[in-house]
């Protein structure tokens, strides 16, 4: 009789210890695993009013709050990334972009009593309404109101600038034109950046006007067909042209058409009556909306133009923090400081990601780069943020 091979002997003693470790791997891996998905979701705060974007309507699609500072928690429950906006007619009134799909974020806005709409995800689907009541808390901003007499001369230089730059907005624009209607691709991508870097500049203002912001610069990822929808325009169809299909065709109607909006961009800042909220809260949200999301995700997904872009919208933001400096009070000299610190950090950050060539292509930036830079454009608007409040803006 042959004696059994210690392979073909009973099990090992260790066997079950080995199987209960493995079980527990496995429910740890479960967990963590769990603990991942529902992380995406950030819970509701106190007193938030929790949203959810579908693939096809936001629900509830109506909303009614009371007048005030007001915090909403956005869900995205869809398969898309996307934005949530709060209009007022065609403008913007807050704004929230790239939720990604499972995610939620948070947006606060300072609401006066009055009839809004929202959007609900892709631009195509159907917006819903918000309606804002009076409030004791708007009673009260009502009597308070702001001294305007500090803000005269910076708004008045304000203008001047957003003037200028959309008047190079649009002579930058027409060369583009001129080359893409010619056909010639090299002239083209080297015109490119340079016409898009004076709306960058001036982008806190245009993002007011829903319409032209989404026929000057919409994402394909916010388009239902992406880069084959129809609502494909502006800057970003031009960019997916020239530098993906490495060709002029099919560009000259667009281009054309982005002249025509820069122009009508222009006459529209030249007729607009800006507030001291144009200052700072429009820097504010745009330094927050790049942190946001398309610092660490990249806008220029084509070109790879993202850091010259993120140039332009600093310089832009720089300059109304140049302006209201002057003007916080004496009692602010620390938010002043906090400020002066995170334009400086912001810049810098900038400055560091620049060779003798100029600024490298976006997809060469890594992760760790990126939520650096995102990081000091959050604590700008944060600062932007506490000045506003300084100047009793908000």
């Amino acid at each position: 009789m042959n004696k059994s091979s210690p392979s073909q002997s009973a099990p090992p003693r260790f066997l079950p210890l080995a199987i209960a470790g493995a079980a527990i791997l496995v429910a740890a891996g479960g967990a963590l695993f769990y603990f991942a998905t529902v992380s995406k979701r950030t819970p509701v705060n106190d007193g938030a009013i929790a949203v959810e974007i579908g693939d096809k309507a936001c629900t509830p699609n109506a909303l009614t709050v009371p007048a005030g500072r007001r915090t909403f928690a956005i869900h995205n429950a869809s398969t898309r990334p996307v934005e949530w906006e709060i209009l007022d007619g065609i403008m913007v009134v807050e704004e929230r972009e790239n939720i990604l799909p499972g995610f939620s974020q948070t947006l606060t806005a300072t609401l006066k009593p009055g009839s809004y709409e929202i959007t609900c995800g892709l631009l195509s689907n159907p917006r819903g309404t918000l309606t804002v009541t009076p409030s004791a808390e708007s009673d009260a901003a009502a009597k308070t109101g702001v001294d305007l007499k500090a803000f005269i001369g910076p708004l008045s230089e304000y203008k001047v600038y957003l003037v200028l730059q959309s008047m190079s907005l649009v002579s930058a624009t027409k060369k583009l034109d001129a080359a893409i209607q010619a056909g010639d691709l090299a002239q083209s991508k080297a015109l490119y950046e340079p016409a898009r870097e004076p709306y960058r500049r001036i982008e806190a203002l245009v993002g007011r006007w829903s319409d032209l912001q989404n026929a000057i610069d919409p994402g394909a990822a916010f388009l239902e067909k992406r880069e084959q929808d129809p609502a494909f325009t502006g800057f970003h169809r031009i960019e997916y042209g020239l530098f993906t299909q490495s060709s002029t065709v099919g560009l000259a109607p667009v281009a054309d058409k982005l002249v025509t909006d820069a122009t009508e961009l222009q006459t529209r800042l030249k007729a607009l009556k800006l507030t001291p909220a144009d200052l700072t809260e429009n820097s504010a949200r745009l330094a927050r909306r790049l942190a946001d999301g398309r610092i660490e995700s990249g806008e220029a997904i084509y070109a790879h133009t993202d850091l010259a872009d993120l140039d332009a919208s600093l310089a832009g933001i720089g300059k109304t923090v140049a302006l209201i400096r002057p003007i916080l009070p004496a009692s602010a000299a620390a938010v002043g400081t906090a400020l002066d610190q995170a334009m400086t950090k912001a810049q810098a950050a900038l400055a560091t990601l620049k060779g003798a060539q100029g600024y490298p292509a976006y997809d060469t930036v890594d992760a760790a780069q990126r939520k650096a830079l995102a990081d000091d454009f959050r604590a700008l608007a944060d600062s932007l943020d506490a000045a506003s409040k300084a100047l009793s803006v908000e």
